[in-house]
């Protein structure tokens, strides 16, 4: 796609068309050169779409390792030998603490995250529901949950306890994610997906890229996650762990992600775009550029397996980019 393409796409998005998956695989071809007009057309259709507020949002990391799944990038499968710190559940006081600690550092929504193929049957589960109510209790934030796979009985019991939005990833496409995971299908993702929604909770899910998928596998995710009617769109970089399958994989160049999430825009307009785990390693200096690309969300403060960056340089970034942290 030439720079005269490129800009006639953009204007007629901007005027309500939807994006077709043809014209989305077109983007891709966009060469270098014009990866500062697609960054300035997505951030064009970011602020006719979305807003100029960024949702930012701290992650717990409530419960750590020894996760039964094979998934070829996480460093806490079991299959996998790595650095990566492994504990029992926190105590609720303890999950409190943290979100009280995101809150102080300018936190407006937090997310608990547990390692594990999911909550059927896990004792853990009420436990956990204590703690969402003592965070909606005792702080002003609002509530995420990251638990794995859930039954929709489970979804209600979230919704319930004042759970606002599930995450769930979907990873990749379709197509390519037997190549990353093994131990649990697809569909079972897109079931847990489907349970949170009919709970009434919005939908938090996107995927990683620099797996070894293609563009075509790209365009195939952020289509399935149109389809879907997902709210916030999370969109991590490979960070190659040692020890873990991908520990020897290449991730994307910083130019390659600016293209992603300003693709991403393109095809879903009206959601939240949040860079997410890597985008420190893989973006390096360019970090600010995806907040001119059409990102509009944050994963701030530490990563589940790794550490993020100083949390008031996030919002400075965000602030520099003429944009609102919420």
């Amino acid at each position: 796609m030439n720079a005269l393409e490129l800009v006639a796409l953009g204007e007629k998005i901007l005027n309500g068309h939807t994006v077709s998956a043809e014209e989305a695989l077109a983007l891709t071809a966009v060469e270098a050169v014009d990866i500062p007009l697609l960054a300035a057309y997505a951030n064009k259709i970011r602020d006719r779409f979305a807003g100029q507020k960024v949702d930012m949002c701290g992650i717990i990391s409530a419960r750590s390792g020894m996760c039964s799944e094979d998934c070829k990038f996480c460093a806490q499968s079991v299959h996998h030998e790595t650095a990566s710190p492994v504990y029992p559940l926190l105590e609720p006081e303890a999950i409190l603490a943290a979100a009280q600690k995101a809150e102080a550092q300018g936190a407006k929504r937090t997310s608990i995250v547990t390692s594990g193929k999911g909550m059927e049957n896990d004792p853990d589960f009420p436990v956990i529901l204590t703690a969402i109510q003592a965070i909606q209790q005792q702080t002003g934030l609002k509530v995420c949950a990251n638990l794995g796979t859930i039954t929709p009985d489970q979804a209600r019991q979230l919704a319930a306890a004042g759970v606002k939005r599930y995450a769930h990833n979907l990873e990749t496409s379709r197509r390519f994610y037997p190549e990353i995971c093994t131990t649990h299908p697809f569909e079972e993702r897109l079931a847990t997906i489907r349970a949170a929604k009919d709970a009434g909770m919005e939908l938090c899910t996107g995927g990683i890229i620099g797996l070894g998928e293609t563009w075509e596998d790209r365009i195939e995710l952020a289509l399935a996650l149109r389809e879907i009617g997902v709210h916030s769109v999370p969109i991590n970089i490979l960070n190659p762990i040692k020890g873990t399958v991908l520990e020897g994989t290449t991730p994307p160049s910083a130019l390659d992600c600016i293209k992603t999430f300003a693709i991403f825009r393109f095809i879903l307009t009206g959601a939240v775009i949040r860079p997410a785990g890597g985008r420190e390693i893989n973006l390096r200096d360019m970090q600010g550029a995806l907040m001119l690309a059409g990102a509009n969300g944050l994963i701030i403060g530490n990563y589940l397996t790794f550490t993020g960056r100083d949390t008031p340089a996030d919002f400075t970034m965000v602030a520099d980019a003429g944009l609102i942290p919420s």
